[in-house]
């Protein structure tokens, strides 16, 4: 095994790990280097934690482009709600639900899309995925029919279901745990700056029709699905299999120990060797029993239904506090959301999340633990709060909308800080359940989000 031991003066020796310095006086006391990483690595070059970087970078682009798409086609269509209301005859509520709906889907596709992954492979899942929202996606461009367009928004929100739990899953595969809170953190980028980008595109894109918004998508979806087919690796890997037989040699007579890490083909549409393969209603079962872990189900609780519920409240107050503005206009002023969120992610989210565990980690000389990370809970509750508040008064008394951009900008700062410490310390409190604990927080989410969409007084 790899050690690594600094010595230092007056007998003392110092131990380095990737966010812990332990000093131990008038003894000599190593760590196997491998025992810092989490989850252990294996020597087999399949497993996805040996790829080079690039190749993890891929993973991460295809993820985090399907999460963006995620909220993406909800909020794209927002602009054009007046058109639509014109073109099906529905009245204002009715096409709020066309929104409530594909958030219903998603809510619910990853009970059936999760232990297909475990199965079949998380590419395959991916793949497929995308290909239910690309058609649906043409399709709710070509209805002419209310009832008709709703199906459509509804099959939306079912092909993009893997982007949720499926997605951080290939991230967990790929990445240790001491690494995982930046990407963690682009990630839940991805789906804030999807739910904000999508009424700024659709704007301008309603400038062509109104039904060039749904076309647009399409080729959103269409693009990514061609790179997944062509670029997406598969990460499921049977890491315990392996590590419990040992690497696999070509002198083996055993062929098992070779046969569960063999790379499945292009398009794979058998059970992957190696994997624990689900029964079709343990993701729901895994739901409920998440219940059993209190620290993930308060800190998401509290998370999505006194906080991150609040964007949805806002991104819908705009049409209403500005009624004057054409849909183009509108979409603009998704701007500060967008650059609050940005620079929060950037700066002040993923990142500072690992920097302040390794710190603490430091200072204090202890191991680290998923609760060092809820220590950004309180600035950006505070910046929340603050914007919130900046955001209603401005409209109430009518100030120049860039007040209202500024507030705009602070709350999202704080949203985005939020989302992120939250799902990185749910995924470090259990990492052998990410994608339950995935799946357990969109639930929740989902379930609060789409009650702001209701008739407008």
């Amino acid at each position: 095994m790899d050690l690594e031991v600094v010595g230092v003066p007056d007998g003392q020796e110092t131990l380095k790990t990737p966010g812990v310095d332990v000093t131990l006086e008038g003894s000599t006391t190593v760590v196997p280097s491998d025992s810092l990483e989490y989850p252990r690595r294996t020597s087999h070059p399949a497993d996805p934690l040996n790829w080079p970087r690039w190749k993890k970078l891929t993973v991460l682009i295809h993820v985090s482009a399907f999460y963006f798409l995620f909220t993406f086609l909800t909020t794209v269509t927002v602009p054009t709600f007046a058109s639509l209301q014109t073109i099906f005859n529905a009245t204002y509520a009715q096409i709020n639900y066309t929104v409530a709906v594909p958030a219903l889907a998603l809510g619910l596709s990853p009970f059936m899309w999760s232990p297909l992954a475990d199965i079949y492979g998380r590419r395959t899942v991916m793949i497929i995925g995308c290909f239910v929202a690309f058609i649906s996606t043409i399709g709710s461009a070509v209805t002419k029919t209310y009832s008709g367009y709703m199906a459509a928004r509804f099959f939306q929100g079912w092909g993009v279901g893997p982007a949720s739990s499926v997605g951080l899953q290939m991230i967990q595969d790929i990445y240790f745990e001491h690494e995982r809170g930046q990407k963690v953190g682009i990630w839940t980028l991805a789906i804030d700056t999807g739910l904000l980008f999508g009424p700024l595109i659709g704007g301008f894109a309603a400038l062509v029709s109104t039904e060039f918004v749904a076309w647009l998508t399409a080729i959103f979806f269409g693009a990514l699905l061609l790179s997944m087919v062509f670029f997406l690796p598969e990460t499921a890997f049977p890491r315990h299999e392996v590590i419990e037989s040992g690497p696999p040699t070509t002198q083996d007579s055993d062929t098992s120990k070779i046969s569960i890490v063999r790379s499945p083909p292009f398009i794979n549409l058998f059970p992957i060797q190696g994997l624990r393969h689900p029964k079709p209603w343990d993701t729901a079962v895994h739901f409920i029993r998440m219940f059993a872990f209190p620290n993930v189900v308060i800190s998401i609780m509290f998370y999505c239904w006194t906080w991150y519920w609040f964007i949805l409240c806002v991104i819908t107050m705009i049409p209403a506090a500005y009624p004057t503005y054409s849909p183009q206009h509108q979409g603009l002023l998704f701007l500060g959301l967008i650059i609050g969120t940005i620079i929060a992610e950037a700066f002040f989210s993923g990142t500072l999340s690992d920097r302040l565990v390794a710190y603490i980690s430091r200072t204090r000389r202890t191991p680290r633990t998923p609760e060092m990370r809820l220590w950004l809970f309180w600035p950006a509750a505070l910046l929340t709060a603050v914007g919130l508040a900046l955001f209603g008064v401005a409209i109430q008394y009518n100030w120049h909308w860039a007040v209202a951009q500024v507030a705009m900008g602070i709350f999202g700062f704080g949203v985005q800080v939020g989302n992120t410490t939250t799902m990185a310390y749910a995924v470090d409190c259990h990492p052998d359940h990410a994608m339950d604990v995935t799946l357990f927080g969109e639930r929740i989410r989902v379930g609060r989000g789409p009650l702001p969409w209701l008739p407008a007084t």
